[in-house]
C-alpha cells in the first residue's frame, strides 16, 4: 500500500460551511509540553542554538530494543540459557553416540583373543552400547527440540524489532527502496538465521567433541596409526581456509545480492504486468526479469567455479572409501612388521569413519554461519535506519496554517533537492504545485506529512514546527493522497475507513459518492464486503479513487494530494474536484496538478524548477505576467488541442 495516513475527522467550517462532515468527532489525545517551539518557558524567544539543544533534548532513544552495531551475540544474550541447554545436550548426545562404536570395537577385540570368552563381559559391553544408542536418542532430541524452539525466539525478536523499526522509519524511505530487496530481508534473511540457531551448534558441538573423545580413545590403542587415521581430517581441513578467501566471500555477496534483483525484479513484473501489456512494454518488461535472471545466473556459475574444486576436494578427502584406504594401507604396514596386532585395527576402521562425519558437518557449519552473517548484516542495516525523532513532549499545532520556512533538503548531501523554499499556506486555499519533471515537486509536498525532515529550515503547522508534533497528532491533521495507490487485502468498507475504523457504513458511502467511486463499488461481487485481491480487482483510477474517499471522510484540515488523479478519466477528475470543491471549508490543501481544470481551480499556483519557487500567485495573475507559468499552460492547452483533433 502506498503511504496513505490520514487522521480522525473533524468539523471544520468556513467558506464552504455546508460541507458534508463525518458524523461524530473521534476523541483526541493532545499532548501537553514546551509550549511555541520558538519561545522557552518565560516567554523569551530562543535562538537557533537553543532550539537546536531543545529538540536534541526532546528526541528519546529509539524504543525498538536495537542499537546500531548490535551483533547476533547480543540478540542471543536474552536465550543464553536455552542456548547453554543446547550445547550440553548435544555435547552429551555425541559423546554417548561414541558408545556403540566402542561396543563393537570391544567385543572385536574380546571375541577375536585367545582363550575362553568371557560371556558376562560380553553381555555388559553390549549393554552399554545400546544404553549410549537410547542416551543418544533422548539427549540429541532434546537438544533438536530445544534449538528449534529457540530459533523461533530469536526469528519472532528479528521481526518484532524489524516491524517496530521499519514503523518509525520515515516513510518516504520506503519510496526510495526496492520491494523485492526489502521483502527479502523480513522473509528469507530472517528465515537464514534458522540453520545457525537450530542445527548450527549441535553439529559444530559434534565436530569438535567427537573427534576429540575418539582421538583419546584411538591413541591408548597405537599413537602410530592415529596419525595415520588423521591424514583424511588434516587434509580436508586444510582446504577450509580457501572457501573463506575474499574471493570467494565476494562472489557469495555477489549471489545474495544477484538473488535479490531477482524478487526485485519477480515483484515488478508481476505487480505491472497489466499495465505493461495494456501499453505494449511487455518485450522491455520481459527482458529486465532476463537480465536479472541472466545475472543471477552468471554470478552462480562463477561462485560456483570457484568453489567446487575446493569442495570436491574435501568431499574426496573425507569420502569413507579414501578413509579406509588410508587406515589399511597403514594399518596393513604396521601389522607386517609386528607393530600392531591385528585385532587393534578394527577401532580404527570404525572410528577413522566416524572422525570424517563430524568434519563434514564442520564444513557445513561454517556454510550456515556465512549465511547467517551475510543475513544478519542486511537485517542489521534495516535496523540501523534512523528513525524520524519524537518529540518527548508533544505540541499540539494552533490552527493549520501552514509555512515553509527557507527550508533545503537533499536525499544526498551533495545533491540538493529543494532551495530555499518559502510557502504559506492559508486556512480555505488550494494550492496548486507545477513544473518540470524533476524539480522537486513531490518531495516538496513529502515534507508536509513529515516523510522527510529538511535538512535547512523547517516546516511549520499552526506555528509549531513538525519535529515538535507528535506523529499521531500530525497524521490527525494532515491527510494524503499519492499517485502510486496500494490498497490493503481487505473489504473496500475497511479500505475507505483505514483511518475512521469506527466510522458508520452511511458514512463510508456518502465518502464513496463524493470521491465517484460508488457506482463502480455496487458493481464489485459483494459491494462494499468485496476484498480486494480476492473477490475482486481495481484499475489504477478505481484505487486512486478509494484512496480519495479515505481522504475525504477522514476530514482532516491539511490535505496533500500528489498527482492523486493522474490514473483518473476526465469524468473522474471533475468529480474529484467537485470533491475537493465541496470538501473545502477552512482546509488546507496542496496539490500537483498536471491538468489545467485543477490549476485553474487553484485559489494560488506555484512554479517549482530546478527546487527553487521561480513564480507564485493566483492562476490569472500569472498568465497576464507570460512567465514559467504561461509557457506551461499554452503547451498544455496546445496538447489537449491536437488530442482533440487526432479525435
Amino acid at each position: 500500500m502506498a503511504p496513505h495516513r490520514v487522521g480522525h475527522p473533524q468539523q471544520h467550517h468556513g467558506r464552504h460551511s455546508a460541507a458534508w462532515q463525518p458524523a461524530g468527532e473521534a476523541d483526541r489525545s493532545l499532548g501537553t509540553g514546551l509550549g511555541h517551539p520558538e519561545i522557552d518557558e518565560d516567554g523569551r524567544a530562543m535562538t537557533t542554538t537553543e532550539l537546536a539543544q531543545a529538540r536534541e533534548r526532546s528526541t528519546p532513544p529509539p524504543d525498538d530494543g536495537f542499537a546500531p552495531g548490535q551483533s547476533m551475540t547480543r540478540l542471543l544474550r536474552p536465550h543464553l540459557r536455552s542456548f547453554a541447554a543446547v550445547m550440553i545436550l548435544q555435547v552429551v548426545g555425541a559423546v554417548a553416540g561414541l558408545a556403540p562404536l566402542l561396543a563393537v570395537v570391544e567385543l572385536g577385540r574380546t571375541l577375536l583373543s585367545p582363550g575362553p570368552i568371557d560371556h558376562g563381559h560380553v553381555w555388559t559391553v553390549v549393554i552399554a552400547g545400546a544404553a549410549g544408542f537410547f542416551v543418544r536418542l533422548l539427549f540429541t532430541a532434546a537438544s533438536s527440540g530445544i534449538g528449534h524452539v529457540l530459533d523461533g525466539q530469536v526469528q519472532l525478536t528479528f521481526r518484532r524489532q524489524l516491524a517496530a523499526r521499519l514503523g518509525r522509519v520515515p516513510i518516504g524511505w520506503f519510496s526510495r527502496r526496492r520491494t523485492g530487496e526489502l521483502a527479502k530481508v523480513v522473509g528469507e534473511d530472517v528465515s537464514a538465521v534458522h540453520p545457525f540457531i537450530a542445527h548450527t551448534p549441535g553439529e559444530l558441538v559434534a565436530a569438535f567433541v567427537v573427534p576429540l573423545v575418539s582421538l583419546i580413545y584411538l591413541f591408548t590403542v597405537d599413537w602410530r596409526l592415529t596419525l595415520i587415521t588423521l591424514i583424511p581430517v588434516v587434509l580436508a581441513v586444510a582446504l577450509v581456509p580457501l572457501m573463506m578467501t575474499p574471493a570467494r566471500l565476494r562472489e557469495q555477496e555477489e549471489f545474495d545480492a544477484a538473488m535479490g534483483r531477482i524478487a526485485n525484479s519477480v515483484v515488478e513484473f508481476v505487480q505491472g504486468i497489466s499495465v505493461v501489456k495494456a501499453f505494449g512494454g511487455s518485450e522491455r518488461a520481459h527482458r529486465r526479469f532476463r537480465t536479472a535472471v541472466d545475472d543471477f545466473a552468471g554470478t552462480f556459475l562463477r561462485w560456483v567455479r570457484g568453489i567446487s574444486p575446493i569442495a570436491a576436494g574435501m568431499q574426496l578427502a573425507l569420502s569413507p572409501p579414501f578413509v579406509l584406504l588410508v587406515v589399511l594401507i597403514g594399518g596393513a604396514t604396521l601389522i607386517t612388521n609386528g607393530s600392531l596386532a591385528a585385532a587393534d585395527l578394527l577401532p580404527f576402521l570404525l572410528l577413522g569413519l566416524g572422525l570424517t562425519a563430524p568434519v563434514a558437518a564442520l564444513g557445513h557449519g561454517f556454510d550456515d554461519m556465512q549465511a547467517a552473517r551475510r543475513a544478519v548484516g542486511r537485517i542489521r542495516d534495516v535496523l540501523g535506519v534512523q528513525p524520524l525523532p519524537e518529540p518527548a513532549h508533544p505540541v499540539a499545532p494552533q490552527g493549520h496554517r501552514v509555512e515553509l520556512r527557507d527550508v533545503r533538503f537533499g536525499y544526498e548531501a551533495d545533491h540538493e533537492v529543494l532551495r530555499g523554499i518559502d510557502l504559506v499556506l492559508e486556512p480555505g486555499t488550494v494550492t496548486a504545485i507545477v513544473g518540470p519533471s524533476g524539480s522537486g515537486k513531490s518531495t516538496l509536498v513529502q515534507l508536509l506529512p513529515r516523510f522527510f525532515d529538511p535538512t535547512h529550515g523547517s516546516v511549520v503547522l499552526g506555528g509549531v514546527d513538525l519535529r515538535e508534533v507528535g506523529s499521531r497528532e500530525l497524521y490527525r491533521t494532515v491527510s494524503f493522497v499519492f499517485q502510486d495507490v496500494r490498497l490493503l487485502r481487505a473489504s473496500v468498507a475497511d479500505n475507505i475507513a483505514l483511518a475512521v475504523p469506527h466510522a458508520d457504513r452511511d458514512d463510508v458511502v456518502r465518502a464513496a459518492r463524493l470521491a465517484n467511486i460508488h457506482d463502480r463499488i455496487l458493481e464489485l461481487p459483494r459491494g462494499y464486503d468485496t476484498v480486494i485481491g480476492e473477490d475482486a480487482g481495481l484499475s489504477g483510477g478505481e484505487a486512486q479513487r478509494i484512496s480519495l474517499a479515505r481522504a475525504l471522510l477522514a476530514a482532516t484540515p491539511v490535505l496533500v494530494l500528489d498527482e492523486a488523479t493522474s490514473f483518473a478519466d476526465p469524468q473522474t477528475e471533475q468529480a474529484a474536484r467537485r470533491a475537493l470543491a465541496t470538501l473545502g471549508g477552512d482546509r488546507t490543501i496542496l496539490v500537483i496538478a498536471h491538468r489545467l481544470e485543477t490549476v485553474a481551480d487553484a485559489d494560488n499556483v506555484v512554479v517549482l524548477e530546478n527546487g527553487a519557487i521561480v513564480e507564485r500567485g493566483r492562476p490569472a495573475e500569472l498568465l497576464a505576467q507570460d512567465g514559467k507559468f504561461a509557457a506551461f499552460w499554452r503547451s498544455h492547452r496546445s496538447a489537449i488541442t491536437q488530442g482533440d483533433e487526432s479525435r
